[in-house]
């Protein structure tokens, strides 16, 4: 085991009570949960199965898996079974369980916090947006269409995530949310909160319940042991989540930080971790004060911040400096501009006086030059205020990636595949303004003759062809418009960086007509193709500002522009904190409709924390400073309007720490540099069995699928598939509690399983009858078979190298009249996907069934549910499982090096690919 501090010891060796670990920013709390985690599974009475760990992201949850199977790898332990072990967001975790033990849940797919705007809006009135009154300074409201749905949406939220006395609420108000509940189940979604409260309902009601009795059988007799990291940011609905799963016995261990606090208005309530032990019996605390990440200078200034938070309203700690990284006079700076540019021309400035300076990660290595990936730049809002440094970082050429979709919309590449649908519905939009648009997006060679794509734009836009309006498809008409330009990632002129960034905004394009036509695809054709443009204009720029979509596996070699709230988590060695102005940073609380004209603040327990308090800007603040390891700029110039052109307190605050530099230093002019070299972290590279399957198929098409986001037209029939495996789902889990489905349940199953929402009438009809048959006929194949059931949809993992694991399902697990024991994977059509990658998808799940029990499985079948669909049974050998798993490992390397061309020659993965237009040219017939 590593060398611990004592507080890190404690912590670890703490199993059978309630622990609070209270982890100051750096003080190395992955490890130690990591550590806590392993020593637990070396319990002979734990097993993986019996921990629950909960993350705030799935970023960080993959690093926690990870450091969790190196330890007990390292160690020698035995890493069979962790599969079973879950660790990732409560939202994830709510979903596994439902869709694992509530059948009336599998059709069930995910809103995100976009989509879920889009149902709204288009169902204003169906959803409650327009019946909603609001009370402002006495008279009556109603919310509106597109101007409030972000408004609702968070009003749905609060009335289901936080206490709330219903009773001090207007009727109409909850018979708004009634309607939106309604709305919900009619389309089969779950929203973020909705799959949250759900699964906390059963999770309360008695034992005896029959709809919730496997679901807290699973809790009661598997869950032991319960972590819940970034417990700071846990709100209500979460809270009584947590008291669910311990309610029979488990052990809770809580991590996390007050000072790091961040996201109340989004519901979470700081009182959790500030009362925690006041809640709960014979509560073990342990502090982790010490700082591995930064210099004394750094430290002083967060400690600083986090102390002029007032004493009863944050826990006792003083973060000390532990770390290798050394403070200097001048590594940390509070600096005054006259102008917006100024500022921005002394960050960049900055910049390019850092690259190349020697930097040493951790203690005992190699000192290497700083690159443009060292340095952060961290806002308030991206969307108000990155503006200036964007464009001087233009100016010098400096690359920079912005996380998030803030400003996609802005980005030349993506106003002119805007120009492009303008064009289809606007007739005062000419094909000279779509030039001008294309001319100036930098993604063509001068002089580039339009004509293809005009054909193209030119029948998208004949609306009476008197084909079905689901032909009417924008994802395929932006595809067909992209293949009629001819533009390749090796085409687009200047550097292949600016071809990489150009690619991955015209893949999130792609994205927001995916999010546009999941919620619109069945609008009347000129309505949609209306409806999008005008959506693209007015509500859709909003819509993704400050987005939590990151640029993928791969990350340039480029200064980071975030948001303070999307770098938690982060480090860098160099940290910008720009544009702190009054009424900016603290914050000023916004006029204007608000949540508290809907539901009356005394309705909300502590209610001050959705408006925003200056404490709260204190937190934001502190984790914003506390993300430097060495260097650290903090300034202010004035804001465009009167309201901004105020220093911020913070500036004034920060002034009085002793490392801290008013003026610019020339410090950095004496220092020797070397060679700049980002540095290269082992990225935690977690892939689905179906993304892998694209890895082995085509390196590229998995790169424009999954690195850009390129995504395919919807298809009509889409879901039959899942309805199938769905209703298999169900009839081989009853299996396992010898409960032997019949002829007379396969309506049933229909019914409850086969949701195509994209399916006109007499296709949605068709595949109904489609469904009964293939369900009818496995019955009459396989029916005696089900009472062989071992498992179905187990939960499998392969970890082939560090960082890369492979995640996944399997269908069906049986044993046979032969005793043998074999691994199913359905098809529902004979044409799912080639023979030899399902075959080697088999093959990746016989590893992991390996992995899970230690034991060998015998057979892998490809089961094809059409009537005359080839099955296929064949043996497993161990030579066949080295193979895949070397050939996971190279498709892994492969990602993380960013080495992901494309097929040398054009063949029938190229003919069969939904994207390669983007790749290449179709032969000629």
């Amino acid at each position: 085991m590593p060398a611990y501090t004592p507080a890190q010891v404690q912590a670890i060796a703490s199993q059978d009570r309630p622990l609070q670990i209270i982890a100051c920013a750096g003080s190395g709390k992955t490890q130690v949960i990591s550590q806590r985690i392993a020593e637990l599974l070396r319990r002979p009475d734990v097993a993986p199965a019996n921990i629950v760990a909960f993350t705030f992201t799935e970023k960080a949850a993959a690093e926690l898996k990870e450091r969790v199977l190196g330890i007990v790898g390292a160690d020698g332990g035995d890493t069979t079974g962790l599969a079973e072990m879950f660790i990732g967001t409560m939202h994830a975790f709510c979903l596994d369980l439902l869709q694992t033990y509530v059948p009336e849940t599998f059709k069930f797919s995910v809103l995100t916090e976009i989509t879920q705007r889009l149902l709204i809006d288009r169902n204003s009135k169906r959803s409650g947006l327009t019946v909603t009154p609001a009370v402002v300074q006495g008279q009556t409201k109603y919310l509106r269409r597109y101007v409030n749905s972000r408004l609702y949406a968070q009003v749905l939220s609060v009335l289901a995530e936080d206490d709330v006395d219903e009773a001090l609420v207007p009727d109409k108000v909850l018979e708004s949310q009634f309607l939106y509940k309604s709305l919900l189940a009619q389309h089969a979604y779950f929203d973020y909160t909705s799959m949250l409260e759900v699964a906390v309902e059963l999770l309360e009601v008695d034992q005896d319940d029959e709809q919730a009795a496997a679901l807290l059988a699973h809790v009661r007799d598997t869950v032991r042991f319960v972590v819940v990291d970034e417990y700071q940011d846990v709100n209500p609905l979460q809270e009584r989540l947590v008291d669910a799963l311990i309610r029979f016995g488990a052990n809770l261990c809580v991590v996390g930080d007050d000072d790091q606090t961040i996201y109340q208005w989004r519901g979470s309530a700081v009182s959790n971790i500030l009362t925690f032990a006041d809640r709960y019996d014979d509560v073990e605390q342990v502090t982790l004060a010490d700082n591995f990440r930064s210099t004394a200078g750094v430290i002083a200034v967060g400690r600083m911040v986090a102390e002029s938070i007032p004493a009863g309203h944050r826990l006792a700690k003083q973060m000390q400096h532990a770390s290798h990284q050394q403070w200097q006079r001048g590594d940390i700076l509070a600096l005054d501009h006259s102008t917006q540019e100024d500022e921005a021309a002394a960050v960049c400035d900055r910049i390019e006086a850092l690259r190349g300076i020697p930097f040493v990660d951790s203690p005992g290595s190699d000192p290497r030059g700083l690159s443009w990936s060292d340095c952060a730049v961290l806002l308030r809002s991206v969307a108000r205020d990155a503006g200036p440094i964007v464009d001087e970082l233009d100016r010098r050429g400096i690359p920079y990636v912005v996380k998030g979709l803030s400003r996609l919309f802005d980005a030349p590449s993506v106003q002119a595949a805007k120009a492009m649908f303008q064009y289809v519905v606007d007739s005062t939009f000419t094909a000279d303004d779509l030039r001008a648009a294309w001319e100036s997006s930098r993604l063509l060679e001068p002089g580039t003759d339009l004509t293809p794509l005009l054909r193209v734009l030119d029948a998208g836009s004949d609306f009476e062809r008197g084909e079905r309006w689901g032909t009417y498809n924008i994802q395929r008409l932006y595809l067909d418009a992209l293949e009629a330009l001819k533009i390749r990632e090796d085409t687009i002129p200047g550097d292949p960086v600016h071809a990489e960034l150009a690619f991955y905004q015209l893949g999130k394009f792609s994205q927001v007509i995916s999010d546009f036509e999941e919620i619109n695809f069945s609008s009347s054709p000129a309505q949609k193709y209306q409806s999008f443009v005008d959506w693209l204009t007015h509500q859709a720029p909003d819509y993704y500002d400050d987005s939590d979509a990151d640029v993928g596996y791969a990350q340039p070699d480029a200064v980071v522009i975030s948001t303070v709230h999307q770098a938690k988590g982060m480090q860098w060695p160099a940290v910008f904190v720009p544009c702190l102005r009054r009424n900016r940073f603290p914050g000023k609380r916004q006029g204007g409709l608000n949540l508290f004209h809907v539901i009356p603040q005394a309705a909300v327990t502590d209610a001050d924390r959705y408006k925003g308090t200056e404490e709260d800007e204190r937190r934001l603040f502190y984790v914003a400073v506390t993300r430097a390891q060495k260097y650290l700029t903090m300034s202010f110039s004035p804001g465009a309007s009167s309201m901004y052109r105020n220093p911020s307190v913070f500036m004034q605050e920060v002034r009085s720490v002793a490392h801290v530099s008013t003026a610019e230093a020339r410090v950095l002019e004496g220092v020797s540099r070397i060679a700049p070299q980002p540095k290269v972290e082992t990225p935690q590279v977690t892939l689905s069995f179906s993304e892998l399957k694209y890895l082995f198929d085509c390196r590229y098409q998995f790169k424009l699928r999954f690195l850009y986001g390129f995504n395919p037209p919807i298809h009509e029939a889409l879901g039959f598939g899942k309805g199938l495996h769905d209703a298999l789902a169900e009839m081989h889990k009853r299996a396992l509690t010898d409960d032997l489905v019949g002829h007379d349940d396969v309506d049933g199953l229909v019914n409850r399983h086969l949701h195509t929402p994209y399916a006109y009438p007499a296709l949605r009809e068709q595949l109904e009858k489609s469904a009964r048959k293939s369900l009818d006929r496995y019955l009459d194949r396989n029916g005696d078979d089900l009472p062989r059931t071992l498992h179905s949809e187990k939960q499998v993992q392969v970890h082939v190298a560090p960082g890369i694991t492979v995640d996944g399902r399997i269908d069906l697990i049986k044993r046979l009249e032969t005793d043998e024991v074999s691994i199913v994977d359905f098809k529902s059509t004979d044409r799912a996907q080639p023979e030899d990658v399902t075959r080697d998808q088999l093959h990746v799940y016989a590893v992991g069934y390996q992995e899970l029990t230690g034991e060998n499985a015998d057979l892998v079948e490809i089961l094809n549910l059409d009537e005359d669909g080839k099955s296929v049974r064949e043996g497993v050998e161990g030579s066949l499982l080295d193979d895949i798993t070397e050939k996971i490992r190279d498709a892994g390397e492969a990602l993380r090096s960013n080495g992901l061309p494309r097929l040398p020659v054009w063949c029938d993965t190229c003919a069969k690919c939904d994207l390669v237009a983007l790749c290449r040219d179709r032969p000629s017939v």
